[in-house]
């Protein structure tokens, strides 16, 4: 597997580095939306190092300046970051790259109430690298086909710690990489190589991450009753 990236894992940072400068999109703690750089950068974490009065977002980038990542697109997990899962998949010319960690102890069902509940520690973190360059636009579908994907991975797990399957967790993260280099393709939708790829990568990575994470745990999925 030839990566578009160098990982280094060294608890507690996982850490990609390109090798070559990339057009970024994320909502990420540190540096989110449309970004120019070498680096994602993820950082476990335990509920002890995040008190409630706590600012992570500071906390976040403190630890991350002091670790030489400054400069990276910064992620927090819980999850042990040496358990983070890969998978690639190529379309035609195109190939994409998913590397994530998936923790669900905060887990939850799009559009269940949650305001009132204070979130867990536990995430789905993804980063996806697409080999073309993508325009503003593209990146944005594409971060969606990563969406429908991770969504389609995690319903498939039939985890139901409530009752009802979830479908994420209340503070996934999702990073899009891409070359600067070559023109910009238009479209990523799912019937183009690029969402084709893509979403076979993170649909591969996530299932993986996800049957292992409840393997470890026994999760249980207690049903409805008929």
């Amino acid at each position: 597997m030839k990566l578009p990236f160098h990982i280094t894992c060294q608890q507690p940072y996982l850490v990609t580095a390109f090798h070559e400068a990339q057009t970024l999109l994320s909502w990420a703690m540190i540096r989110p939306g449309f970004q120019v750089g070498h680096k994602v950068a993820w950082l476990e974490v335990r509920d002890a190092d995040l008190p409630q009065d706590l600012d992570p977002f500071a906390f976040l980038e403190k630890r991350m300046a002091a670790a030489g990542h400054g400069d990276a697109i910064a992620l927090m997990t819980s999850r042990d970051v040496r358990r983070h899962h890969l998978a690639q998949a190529e379309v035609g010319t195109v190939s994409a790259t998913c590397l994530t960690t998936i923790g669900l102890r905060n887990a939850t069902r799009v559009g269940c109430s949650q305001a009132s509940t204070p979130p867990l520690f536990g995430t789905i973190n993804i980063l996806v690298h697409v080999s073309c360059a993508l325009s503003q636009a593209t990146l944005i579908e594409t971060i969606s086909i990563v969406t429908q994907a991770r969504t389609a991975a995690v319903l498939a797990l039939d985890y139901r710690p409530h009752g009802e399957v979830v479908s994420g967790t209340g503070t996934d993260c999702i990073v899009v990489a891409a070359p600067q280099a070559g023109r910009p393709a238009r479209f990523a939708g799912l019937h183009t190589p690029i969402g084709e790829a893509v979403g076979a990568a993170v649909l591969a990575a996530v299932s993986e991450g996800g049957a292992a994470w409840c393997k470890e745990r026994n999760a249980s999925r207690p049903r409805a009753s008929a």
